[in-house]
């Protein structure tokens, strides 16, 4: 799970226009191009000429925009991913999705950008300055060694972030985070006074205290090593490898050099690993490989994505990393699992933990969802959404699907980390949305999201799921009916990957999903008129 041990929120997101037109006309689940579809490239080209010669284009050009991924779904319907730059400058925020017919109509955009830009494009203040305001900021009191690199200098950007665009500098950081957690800090300082506006994590951790390792007896993917004997590397799945980090951490500067060790490979004379027991080292290395090799099915037999990074190239899994590293983390590139403290928690390497881990990757390499604010919760809550959806799609006996995130490492009591069906029985979650939600931990204020979820699928009421007993109010005291999982994933999903830009909101997040549902089913369905009510349910209207 994805958590930021010393983020500043020096800044608050500000809520924009979404500008998405509900398309009327409906389409049936899945992904992949219509016969007869144009080409990407020409899609593409078509998308931006609509965009800049409407009403939603917020003053650029043709060339100020680049596309960076192109979707089309079984009736011709397009959406174009597009990144923004104002006058040569990458804008932060700045990101939209252009959605067309199958004749190219434009049907809507999705954009937290409310206007056009009109920013000063000189800076008053320097790099050297910028790098001064971070390195002095309260950041300094939540990581240690705190330091910028000549390898990563400062950027000048347009940071549109909140409701008042600033010409900003671009402040990469390194460091090393209280639980030992490497820090690699992008700080945004206004270009005109110095000021930091803000600062967002870019190592994605778990929250939690740890994970227990049984899965019980897996089949997994391995390879034939040159020598003889096998390694723990899989060829089913992208030739995502295991390796033992041998209790060892990261260096702070490795992220930036790319010297980060991947660890030593795991070695077998025959085909079994593990004993099932914290005894064997291959244990919990079973337990990674397995998660993430059921996480890339999952997105691929169910959702229609070709791995975490939609080519089909595995990601790899370090385990034993640090010692009594009670945490996980997703760092753009691979997922890193500690060993717990042993005590209280173990190894980290659940299934849940594995999707969770894994579905942030997702999200970075579609909607790219900022780690901070409103979209950093829904950042976290579609991580424990589709973690949870791994533990029904992978089906174990020993780790039956259910709504609790992380039971399985709580060797304490056994609850996990967070629950879905009412986040604030965790004592700091929040079940309903409030004005306090864009300023809280999202690792919290995910619980709008799960909540939201939770209903969606399964609706209001107790009932036993997984062996385990949950029971989901509502905000407003209505009764939901919930759609099921197979529809309710199938929305998020469709959601994440056509409709929310990185500055998606929860209030915004309500119009994707109306959207999305209004796309699968029909925009007179019974399954959107669930979305609607399954938000209303939390608060967000």
């Amino acid at each position: 799970m994805r958590t930021t041990h010393g983020l500043i929120a020096a800044a608050v997101l500000a809520a924009g226009t979404l500008g998405v037109t509900v398309p009327t006309a409906s389409s049936a689940p899945g992904a992949g191009a219509a016969p007869g579809a144009a080409p990407a490239g020409s899609t593409a080209a078509d998308a931006v000429a609509a965009l800049v010669s409407s009403r939603f284009d917020r003053g650029s050009a043709a060339g100020d925009l680049r596309v960076v991924d192109t979707m089309v779904d079984p009736d011709g319907t397009s959406h174009v991913r597009m990144e923004r730059s104002y006058a040569g400058l990458p804008v932060m925020g700045g990101d939209l999705v252009v959605h067309q017919a199958a004749d190219d109509t434009l049907t809507g955009v999705s954009q937290t950008l409310g206007s056009a830009l009109s920013v000063p494009t000189t800076a008053t203040v320097q790099a050297d300055r910028a790098r001064t305001s971070v390195l002095s900021s309260a950041l300094s009191r939540t990581v240690d060694g705190l330091r910028t690199t000549a390898d990563a200098a400062p950027r000048l950007v347009v940071d549109a972030r909140s409701a008042d665009p600033r010409l900003a500098w671009e402040v990469t950081t390194l460091g090393r985070q209280d639980d030992g957690t490497p820090s690699r800090v992008l700080s945004y300082v206004d270009a005109r006074t110095g000021t930091v506006l803000r600062s967002v994590q870019q190592i994605h951790t778990a929250d939690g205290e740890g994970r227990s390792l049984y899965n019980g007896t897996v089949p997994i993917s391995i390879a034939p090593r040159s020598g003889g004997g096998y390694t723990l590397t899989d060829v089913a799945h992208g030739n995502a490898a295991t390796t033992d980090m041998g209790n060892k951490q990261d260096s702070s500067t490795c992220g930036i050099f790319g010297s980060c060790t991947n660890g030593t490979a795991f070695t077998s004379a025959d085909t079994v690993y593990g004993n099932g027991a914290t005894s064997s080292r291959e244990s919990a290395a079973v337990d990674a490989h397995y998660g993430g090799a059921e996480t890339f099915d999952y997105y691929k037999q169910v959702l229609g994505r070709n791995g975490i990074f939609g080519n089909g190239r595995g990601a790899p899994s370090r385990v034993h990393y640090g010692t009594n590293y009670v945490n996980a983390f997703w760092d753009g590139t691979k997922m890193t699992y500690g060993d717990g403290d042993g005590a209280s928690y173990g190894p980290l390497v659940s299934l849940d933990v594995a999707g969770h881990e894994m579905s942030h990757g997702v999200t970075e390499n579609t909607a790219n969802l900022t780690y901070s604010g409103e979209s950093g919760g829904l950042n976290e809550a579609t991580s424990d959404i589709f973690g949870s959806m791994v533990e029904f799609y992978s089906n174990t006996a020993s780790d039956p699907g259910d709504y609790f995130i992380g039971e399985q490492f709580d060797k304490a009591r056994g609850q996990g980390l967070r629950r879905m069906d009412d986040p604030k029985l965790d004592g700091k979650s929040q079940s309903c949305y409030d004005s306090t939600t864009k300023n809280i931990d999202v690792h919290y204020s995910s619980g709008v999201g799960n909540h939201f979820y939770y209903l969606l699928a399964e609706g209001s009421g107790t009932k036993t799921i997984g062996g385990r007993q949950h029971t989901s109010p509502t905000c407003d005291g209505s009764t939901v009916t919930g759609i099921g999982r197979a529809k309710a994933q199938q929305i998020w999903f469709r959601a994440l990957t056509r409709y929310f830009t990185s500055g998606t909101t929860y209030a915004q997040a309500r119009t994707a999903t109306l959207s999305a549902a209004g796309d699968l089913y029909g925009a007179s369905s019974a399954e959107r008129a669930a979305v609607a009510q399954a938000w209303t349910a939390v608060a967000v209207k």
